[in-house]
């Protein structure tokens, strides 16, 4: 599997990357087993996680598999810290609450480091350079090698990565930024991903697949065993019902059946090559799904579909994200 550089920086690795918002959940220990190993035997290395995956049951579960399923070395593992399930907070950007948690994803992962340390989510009630000083610390220690972020704004992800460029030497540098990716979710070109691209920061699509719609598996109705029927997930599928959607699922599906390949290969490609991205995260439920998915590795879109699917899908965007004289 091609690999790339993550942002600016030394690190490379696969253009696909095996998410596991599933694991421990949805998908139990021997799919996962499965999953895991059809991706390393495919020669992919960046695997996704986070500490309240399944409640912590997710990193639990990828630990277990690195002690003799696939050599530790082989993966760069990528966790993040900052979501806190309580009523009445959302988000603990602290010093105090990441540093915990990241010891304790160490030991439910069973290292002694992660690749990748990223911030889930921005914390309004506590200042950004407290913040940061974590993932600094986290990387002077050695528990982290390289840091990024996850579900910053444009404006919060220009200010954190500007605020670690100040003191070089110092502050490390921002490897990526995860934030959701698709043709059916594209808020992130108004000024995320331009303030990406400026800062050398390097994107991680997550629900590359519009979270399962842009397969196409719902194009009549609702199988009984998709994210869409279940309790837990129907509502996080329901915003790409629409009749927005579907028209540009119909496109997708269009452009398959003229390459002979299947929707969501199309859907991947596209978002696989957009400039800026350098790995999606494919959360697949079974192994057999994944297998399709790394199957994409060998397709890349002619510059025809990509142009239809880039219009069809294409935001509505005005002031200030164009140039004022063009209005």
């Amino acid at each position: 599997m091609e690999q790339r550089h993550l942002g600016r920086t030394g690190l490379r690795v696969t253009r696909l990357g095996l998410g596991t918002l599933n694991w421990a959940r949805d998908t139990d220990e021997q799919e996962a087993a499965d999953q895991l190993k059809a991706f390393w035997e495919a020669g992919g290395s960046l695997v996704d996680t986070a500490d309240i995956y399944a409640d912590g049951g997710a990193e639990y579960l990828l630990g277990r598999l690195t002690e003799g399923l696939v050599p530790r070395e082989d993966l760069v593992i990528a966790t993040k810290a900052g979501s806190v399930l309580e009523a009445d907070r959302r988000v603990d950007g602290s010093r105090r609450h990441l540093l915990a948690a990241l010891d304790a994803s160490l030991e439910r992962l069973g290292t002694d480091y992660v690749d990748l340390w990223q911030l889930h989510a921005f914390d309004p009630h506590t200042p950004l350079e407290e913040t940061l000083q974590a993932l600094d610390l986290a990387v002077a220690s050695g528990r982290a090698r390289y840091v990024g972020l996850s579900n910053f704004s444009g404006w919060q992800l220009a200010k954190a990565g500007t605020w670690q460029l100040a003191a070089p030497g110092v502050r490390n540098r921002l490897a990526s930024t995860q934030m959701e990716y698709s043709l059916l979710q594209r808020g992130i070109e108004r000024e995320v991903l331009p303030a990406a691209l400026d800062l050398g920061i390097g994107l991680l699509p997550s629900s590359p697949l519009g979270r399962g719609v842009l397969t196409g598996k719902y194009r009549h109705a609702t199988p009984a065993d998709s994210r869409g029927a279940s309790d837990h997930l129907a509502a996080f599928v329901a915003p790409y019902l629409d009749e927005t959607a579907s028209r540009v699922v119909e496109a997708v599906t269009t452009a398959a059946d003229g390459l002979a390949v299947t929707p969501f290969q199309v859907a991947l490609s596209w978002v696989r090559d957009r400039p800026g991205v350098t790995a999606p995260i494919l959360g697949a439920r079974t192994a057999q799904q994944l297998r399709a998915a790394l199957s994409v590795e060998t397709l890349s879109l002619p510059d025809e579909i990509r142009r239809a699917l880039d219009d069809v899908s294409a935001p509505v965007h005005h002031y200030p994200d164009h140039d004022w004289s063009t209005l």
